[in-house]
């Protein structure tokens, strides 16, 4: 898991890690210090000083340690880790599509489960769903129409945006007709070479 946590994992200047190549000549420096620290320093032979290898002088290194391990931190915060982002890039020649809805009171029948509203908005979402390629907008109308969103490649806000439906929102009536001259008033100024309401 690790290894592939690893994988992921870029860095903004690379090259500063190179200065963790100090850590390993520090730590020859220590010791090499301490031994000549150790050869300087003559003790009588008492034979309580030859016994005395208590649980203090095994951490007499820890705080050098320490140091080491802060320095290599923030060497590696120095140079910046970044996740990378993975991109699904998907091509092929998109369509413009404006749906058109009607949201008047007739979309409560019951003829469908629950009703024609629901059941109107669940195939333009998955429709909306199938087509990763193509921007879409939304049109709906009643009484009179209005544009909900317009075309966008951002399917997830569509989606959205056509769950939030709900019949009432405008002068109830049903003018199919000011809805499809909306619909291709939205289309007109795109420059796809296809459109569909």
């Amino acid at each position: 898991m690790i290894n592939q946590w690893w994988q992921h994992i870029n860095f903004a200047y690379p090259w500063m890690l190179w200065m963790l190549l100090l850590l390993p000549l520090i730590t020859v420096w220590y010791i090499i210090r301490q031994k000549d620290l150790s050869s300087s320093v003559k003790v009588s032979s008492l034979a309580i000083y030859r016994k005395q290898t208590t649980g203090k002088n095994r951490l007499i290194h820890l705080p050098f340690l320490l140091r080491l391990l802060a320095m290599g931190l923030l060497i590696l915060a120095i140079a910046r880790p970044q996740t990378k982002n993975e991109e699904e890039r998907v091509e092929g020649e998109g369509i413009d599509i404006i749906l058109c809805m009607d949201v008047s009171g007739s979309m409560l029948a019951e003829d469908f489960t629950p009703n024609r509203m629901e059941a109107a908005k669940d195939v333009a979402m998955r429709f909306v769903e199938g087509r990763k390629t193509d921007r879409i907008g939304l049109v709906i109308f009643s009484g009179e129409s209005f544009t909900q969103c317009p075309l966008t490649t951002d399917h997830a806000v569509l989606v959205s945006q056509i769950s939030g439906i709900r019949s009432g929102i405008l002068q109830d009536g049903t003018a199919i007709g000011s809805g499809l001259a909306t619909s291709v008033e939205r289309l007109r100024k795109s420059e796809s070479k296809s459109k569909v309401v």
